[in-house]
């Protein structure tokens, strides 16, 4: 049986990772690395640091830790503050290079303003990334929360509505590759996390086109997505619009927002 092509993929990292950690990959710029490390550490902790809570964080020791952010912070992707050191502004200019240069993002523009007139709810695009749904572009409706509002969030593939919606179009193996490798914990009380109802869920999306997920992700919130294929068919991100349970019943919103936002995703195939 032919490996699952995540699988596969998550072994290639992996050994990529120890072939660098053992010396073997002469091309692997060890410092840079460390670098992005450094960077990375602030995804656990959105607030300024000491370079104690860096390098405990970074698990880099404290003197290489006081180099990198001194580079970074002479270069702009980090701020030295009274309170400590926190992300530069620098950093902005990277992710709208990536979301300019994104031909999913540039096609994908138009037709989610097109269904956020239609509709007048919030409007997302995601991209699928193995265990997590990226956030890549929202356009917003009347309330939301700080995150609900944010480009670059990561939500979990299991539970949401498009991670559901892609999930739908892989191989059943791909599929349990993905959700035994998943944090399954329950983000609201409401959030399917067994597997054997995970499953079921994705079986109704095959069948109706679309996925919903009511107050999996956000307490009130309910979402409808559908998947976005590339040329071979392989989900590649998804469409979601998202209402509040204050303003829809949920048959009434399924029976507004499903065909509007299927016929959304189709609109952006093929890539």
């Amino acid at each position: 049986m032919q490996e699952p092509v995540k699988a596969r993929r998550k072994r290639t990292a992996s050994s990529v990772s120890d072939k660098a950690e053992a010396g073997e990959d002469r091309l692997f710029v060890e410092a840079l690395s460390r670098g992005f490390r450094v960077l990375e550490a602030f995804s656990q902790a959105p607030r300024p640091m000491s370079l104690a809570e860096i390098a405990s964080i970074s698990g880099i020791d404290k003197s290489g830790v006081q180099r990198i952010v001194h580079t970074l912070a002479q270069i702009g992707y980090l701020d030295r503050q009274q309170d400590g050191v926190a992300l530069g502004r620098k950093l902005l200019d990277r992710s709208f290079d990536y979301l300019r240069s994104n031909p999913i993002i540039q096609h994908a523009v138009p037709v989610l303003a097109d269904l956020r007139r239609t509709i007048q709810e919030r409007v997302d695009l995601s991209l699928f990334d193995d265990i997590t749904m990226h956030y890549v572009v929202r356009m917003q409706s009347k309330r939301e929360t700080l995150y609900a509002n944010l480009v670059g969030r990561r939500v979990p593939t299991f539970c949401s509505s498009g991670g559901r919606s892609v999930l739908s179009h892989l191989p059943d193996d791909e599929v349990m590759d993905i959700l035994l490798r998943s944090d399954r914990r329950k983000l609201t009380p409401r959030t399917t996390v067994e597997i054997d109802q995970i499953l079921s869920r994705i079986e109704e999306v095959r069948t109706s086109g679309y996925s919903l997920a009511i107050e999996e992700v956000l307490v009130g919130e309910i979402a409808v997505a559908a998947a976005v294929l590339d040329r071979a068919g392989r989900p590649i991100g998804a469409i979601h619009v998202a209402g509040s349970l204050a303003e829809w019943e949920p048959d009434d919103f399924v029976a507004r927002a499903g065909p509007l936002v299927t016929a959304a995703a189709a609109g952006l195939r093929p890539f």
